[in-house]
């Protein structure tokens, strides 16, 4: 008696193909039945449409026999009727992008109790399909003459809208006139087919013979023994590079959206592509705050209207030979859209890789959304990068995230690597806080030409759920458009899947090419026309609202990157007034800092009971994501704080961590932070006292030996030079005697008020801290504090950013710097006095380079 038990049920279906089934399991002890179901799966086989009877087939129309699916996986919903019509028929397996032209429309919809035993294609009827929120008209249009019509059944479950199932296709050749059934007509018919198949048997043989001849005259393409790899298979070997990549479908006349927009048609004034035109730039903001309103309520009904666009075929994917290079399942490739490689002879499949084009602004295939490649499509990949003349190569994934493998690698790691046909050779690797680029040399094996291609990673976006802020993710996004040559071919983007990051850097990118040429701004159509594209693009509702957070960004921040050597010009023009008023450029840009509001949420270890007092001042405080953790002391409550923040240098991430001048309540945790963070270098850019008040306590000793909770800090050595004093400790940990080398670099030229008046002493004890740090600092992070840890503070780091763009990149870009900053701690670079330093700092360190002074 009173005996508590716990008693863990777990239950497995004893087939996989039983989803959706009622079970009754009974528990012995005290009698107990409970009753569970299974989740739905997709629907089973649909046996594809009949045509009933071939010579009842006349121009326009076709009678199809349609049969259900079994509803054994779950409830089915609805079916679709999914038209392809190809202009031409060829009897090619192989018929180049260049020259098939293909549309898809849906002619019919009927809900699972009311599918029609026949249905006649073509017969100009139409039906209202209600999913998801509007009626959608679909119209069973009149087949046209001499088409290759393929026809799709598809079965909706009720519970889950993505569980769908297509069936085999039914190809019809159609007649302009009827086809009579009588046996002596149809003999004549046939003796006629008969000849005419005859002559074409023979002219194709004399084609074939006809090539082979001219082959035998070309030297075969065989690479050194050494360099053929494991896999390369004959059939490669003897493949010719293409002398020109397959031609992509040309732009047609228009806007891509609004082709698709114009053709849509609805029922419905609520949800849909036609209903939902661009936003202007003025009105945007406020858009998207109606959006967000009511936990996003609005955000989830637009998300949730837009087409998902799956009436599309995706027959090639699901080849036998073609569904072990799919990642996922379910993230497919439609066959209008995607790419298709140049075939290997006597290997099926050879032709397919799950990849998409995807139209941009105001143009057709700008990109190519893709899927993390995996080993046995390394060589696909490749070969897609060559035939599509690709120079850049967008990966928005790690290898590896939370412990799960998201992609392989498909590049070389050093050296030169063989993928297929095609050799690669890493040539340059800059790895930065944000993103990393690689450049590769690219050939087809046996043949001199090589080809430079950019790898753009950006490596800054979350392992779970989003960026914080898109500042980052839109510095790196106008890198790889500054990398990529206008007369290449399209981007080449991929993640894991290749829909949901992917889908985002995507839509963004033709977004901001949007603003360049008109001030409105078309999420919703421009998603919804790449779902036509590509399933799932822009997976996730939270994607699709951090799309909208991203571009409102870039309207706000507007761009301002400039060229090194245009810097004077520019600086002479931001302190100019504006329309005879007081104000000037530079007062706006920096007044434009402060448009993003911390929420006080982001707060919350700072603004607790036990850790308040800790602050030196109530407003500066870290955020709770970019804050320095300790390691707790049991027992004591908010041992684990310290208004300290980490922040992002240039070429790697927390390689600063920027602080408040400790108090006295503080000194031990300061210390113990050093230590468990592996730091060696502070930078202190305030006196002790400034105008009469405390800045900061003095927490290192002088002469003697000082013990700062477990930590002994011993001095060893200060040198007094012209603009800081440097000081040396020995800094032990008491608990296992082990010990290291600390600098402390305290600036002694910033007055009391203000900022230096020239900035060449500045920019030179930057290039002293961080020299010292290369030369003798261990990885840790440079600590960085002035009184508030965010003045003077986020000076220093401002410039030590900026300083490295100039030395790498030849591009000056404070007012996005400092922005980045401040998403990782508030108020960085707190005064415009301190931000208009920034500027003639950086001009004065273009002046001591000769290259820059024109």
């Amino acid at each position: 008696a009173n005996t508590n038990y716990t008693l863990n049920l777990s239950g497995t279906t004893a087939d996989d193909s039983y989803p959706s089934a009622h079970y009754n399991v009974k528990v012995y002890s005290r009698p107990a039945t409970i009753r569970f179901q299974t989740d739905y799966d997709s629907p089973p086989y649909v046996d594809r449409p009949d045509i009933i009877k071939r010579e009842t087939i006349i121009s326009k129309t076709v009678p199809l026999s349609l049969h259900k699916a079994s509803t054994k996986n779950g409830p089915i919903d609805r079916y679709y009727i999914v038209v392809h019509l190809f202009e031409k028929v060829t009897y090619q397996s192989y018929v180049p992008q260049e020259g098939r032209k293909e549309c898809c429309y849906t002619a019919a919809v009927f809900s699972s109790d009311k599918l029609p035993d026949v249905f006649t294609l073509g017969d100009g009827r139409t039906t209202i399909d209600y999913y998801p929120f509007a009626p959608n008209i679909y119209n069973n249009s009149p087949i046209e003459t001499n088409c290759k019509v393929k026809l799709v059944s598809w079965g909706f479950s009720r519970k889950q809208e993505n569980l769908t199932t297509s069936s085999a296709t039914t190809q019809i050749l159609l007649s302009s006139k009827p086809i009579r059934a009588n046996q002596d007509s149809m003999n004549n018919l046939l003796w006629i087919f008969g000849v005419v198949i005859s002559i074409f048997i023979i002219f194709i043989i004399l084609v074939v013979f006809t090539v082979k001849y001219s082959r035998t005259k070309k030297k075969p393409i065989t690479p050194p023994p050494e360099s053929v790899p494991f896999d390369l298979t004959p059939k490669m070997l003897t493949m010719e590079m293409p002398i020109l990549p397959p031609a992509i479908s040309p732009a047609s006349s228009g806007e891509p959206v609004e082709l698709r927009r114009t053709h849509c048609i609805t029922a419905s004034n609520t949800y849909s592509v036609t209903t939902h035109p661009p936003i202007h730039v003025d009105e945007f903001a406020a858009h998207v705050e109606r959006l967000k309103a009511a936990d996003n309520y609005k955000f989830s009904q637009e998300y949730e209207s837009i087409d998902p666009g799956q009436q599309f075929s995706w027959d090639n994917s699901l080849l036998e030979y073609n569904r072990p290079k799919n990642r996922y399942a379910n993230v497919i490739a439609y066959d209008h859209s995607r790419v298709v490689l140049r075939p290997i002879d006597g290997i099926p499949g050879s032709d397919y890789i799950n990849a998409n084009y995807m139209d941009g602004y105001r143009k057709q295939n700008t990109y190519i959304a893709t899927q993390g490649p995996l080993p046995d499509t390394f060589g696909d990949f490749w070969r897609m990068v060559f035939e599509t003349n690709s120079a850049c190569i967008v990966m928005m994934t790690k290898l590896e995230e939370r412990n799960r493998l998201k992609c392989d690698q498909y590049w070389p790691s050093r050296g030169t690597e063989t993928y297929g046909p095609i050799q690669v050779t890493l040539t340059d690797l800059i790895e930065l806080a944000s993103y990393s680029i690689r450049t590769f040399n690219i050939a087809w094996i046996g043949h001199p030409e090589k080809r430079e291609i950019r790898h753009c990673q950006f490596t800054a976006w979350p392992d779970h759920g989003l960026p914080d802020h898109a500042t980052s993710f839109l510095m790196f996004l106008r890198r790889v458009k500054t990398l990529n040559p206008l007369d290449s071919g399209p981007i080449i983007v991929h993640c894991s899947a290749g829909v949901g990051r992917t889908g985002c850097f995507i839509v963004l990118d033709a977004m901001v090419d949007r603003l360049k040429h008109e001030k409105t701004v078309d999420i919703y159509g421009h998603v919804t026309l790449l779902r036509s594209q590509r399933n799932y693009i822009v997976q996730t509702e939270e994607q699709y609202i951090f799309i909208h957070d991203a571009d409102n960004e870039a309207i706000q921040s507007g761009y301002t990157e400039i060229l090194a050597k245009n810097l004077f010009t520019h600086l002479q023009r931001l302190l100019q007034p504006i329309n005879d008023s007081s104000l000037t450029e530079m007062e706006l840009e920096f007044k434009r800092l402060a448009n993003v509001k911390a929420q006080p949420s982001k707060f919350i270890s700072a603004n607790l009971p036990s850790n308040k007092f800790k602050n030196r001042l109530v407003n500066i405080l870290p955020y709770e994501n970019t804050r320095v953790c300790l390691s707790p002391v049991r027992g004591i409550d908010g041992s684990d704080y310290i208004n300290a923040s980490y922040i992002d240098g240039y070429h790697s991430p927390k390689a600063y961590i920027a602080t408040q001048g400790p108090l006295l309540e503080t000194v031990d945790d300061f210390w113990r932070m050093l230590w468990e963070h592996n730091s060696t270098i502070i930078v202190m850019l305030t006196k002790l006292k400034e105008m009469g008040r405390e800045k900061c306590v003095q927490y290192w000793p002088n002469e003697h030996s000082s013990r700062y909770g477990y930590f002994v800090v011993d001095p060893i050595a200060e040198y007094n030079m012209p603009q800081y004093v440097l000081r040396e400790f020995k800094v032990t940990d008491s608990r296992d005697r082990l010990f290291r080398t600390v600098r402390q670099f305290l600036y002694t030229e910033w007055p009391d008020q203000g900022v230096p008046k020239f900035g060449e002493g500045f920019i030179d004890f930057i290039g002293q801290v961080h020299k010292t740090k290369e030369q003798f600092g261990q990885d840790g992070p440079i600590i960085v504090h002035c009184s508030a840890g965010v003045g003077r503070t986020g000076v220093f780091i401002t410039l030590s950013i900026v300083l490295d763009r100039i030395r790498y990149e030849g591009v000056v870009d404070v007012f996005q710097t400092v922005k980045l900053l401040r998403t990782q701690r508030p108020a960085m670079v707190q005064t415009e006095d301190q931000y208009q330093f920034c500027y003639r700092a950086a001009l004065e360190y273009l002046g001591s380079f000769d290259n820059f002074s024109s």
